[in-house]
């Protein structure tokens, strides 16, 4: 046997899962970042108002948000592997349909409903779900690689949607994010599974077995119990808070509405979808610095200086849009890029710490909830 095989099998369990859990998320963050490559598109098309297609996109974030604490209950129920297929399996369903639409009613159907639960099922739940379950030590740090999943496949798509769009018209680029969803599922169905227990193993660092939460009532009641357990707290709407300012000033007002303010200012599409791109490297070495800190460093004093870094960088932001990038412009988006989802770690750390590791998932959905609200009501 080779000395590569012989190290391949003394891998734990855990890291593999990781590893098909990042790129289920790289596969649904692909339609995450199509609504700013396709609004000028559908505009041109259809002559529809940029107010009608934020609409769509308010309506997908508020889903987006909402979806995540009954997800993490359904994953409790049903398991993290049936889930997560049947979430790829949407939004490949929302992304593909959206090809035949030609009013603005199928918009908010296949692009706010269909794709708002689809990736709402997934998010930022399912890697604290992943980490948790199968993690003991690193789950800042795996927190944080999995989060930026979702900026790896802004990463990977967003400039070849740019391009397709460009190219070959916005509905190739609709379906070639319902093929990349489709082409993740077969790979969670062979290798994810819901537990370490369900393959012999305990969690990655754990020095005895860990048993798992005795099986709970409905998905709804569940999800709903920890939300007003969690609201008779403080720390919980000192988190929700934080996490709607975070949603409005990233999905909401940049993620949303950065290309079409460049566009509006003469610069080429392409060029706004690469420095958005951009925003997500970045966002992947601070995701992934602010996880390995979070396993280090105090939770709270990480998250005051996010918030207050990003909103110094936000206060410059109206002065750097011109028709051709330029040094100031890159600054900030490499800062802002570093900071972009930074919160996540901590704010997932927080919330097992303070309502207990199976439970801090679901309230961390609630978390999740504001950020998607605050979200939508920036893109609005």
């Amino acid at each position: 046997m080779s000395r590569a095989v012989r190290r391949f099998r003394t891998i734990h369990r855990a890291w593999i899962v990781a590893a098909v859990a990042f790129v289920a998320l790289i596969g649904a963050a692909g339609f995450r970042a199509t609504p700013g490559v396709l609004i000028v598109p559908l505009q041109d098309e259809f002559g529809w108002t940029r107010t009608a297609t934020s609409l769509a996109v308010s309506v997908n974030l508020i889903l987006y948000g909402l979806t995540a604490p009954f997800a993490a209950a359904l994953m409790d129920r049903f398991g993290v592997r049936r889930i997560t297929a049947a979430a790829l399996a949407l939004v490949a369903m929302g992304s593909g349909l959206t090809v035949f639409m030609n009013a603005t009613w199928q918009l908010v159907l296949c692009w706010g409903v269909l794709v708002g639960i689809g990736t709402g099922s997934m998010a930022m739940v399912f890697a604290a779900t992943v980490a948790n379950r199968w993690f003991f030590r690193h789950r800042g740090l795996v927190i944080g690689v999995l989060t930026a999943g979702g900026a790896a496949g802004q990463l990977i798509f967003l400039p070849v949607l740019a391009w397709l769009a460009d190219r070959h018209g916005w509905r190739s680029a609709a379906l070639m994010v319902a093929v990349a969803a489709l082409a993740v599922v077969p790979l969670v169905m062979l290798v994810l599974r819901d537990r370490p227990a369900d393959v012999g193993l305990e969690p990655y660092g754990a020095t005895g077995p860990v048993d798992a939460p005795p099986a709970t009532g409905g998905t709804a009641r569940t999800a709903v119990a920890a939300l007003r357990a969690a609201a008779r707290r403080k720390e919980f709407w000192l988190l929700a808070g934080g996490f709607f300012i975070c949603g409005a000033s990233t999905n909401g007002l940049v993620g949303t509405h950065f290309i079409p303010a460049a566009h509006d200012h003469g610069m080429a599409e392409t060029t706004a979808a690469g420095l958005l791109a951009l925003v997500g490297v970045f966002d992947i070495v601070g995701t992934i610095m602010s996880g390995w800190l979070t396993d280090r460093m105090d939770s709270r004093l990480l998250l005051g200086w996010y918030y207050g870094l990003r909103g110094l960088s936000l206060l410059t932001l109206p002065l750097l849009f011109a028709d051709s990038p330029h040094p100031s412009m890159l600054v900030f988006v490499i800062f802002y890029g570093l900071d972009w989802v930074a919160t996540v770690p901590p704010t997932v750390a927080l919330s097992g710490e303070i309502f207990g590791p199976d439970r801090g998932t679901i309230v961390f959905g609630w978390v999740f909830a504001a950020h998607q609200i605050g979200a939508a009501a920036a893109a609005g």
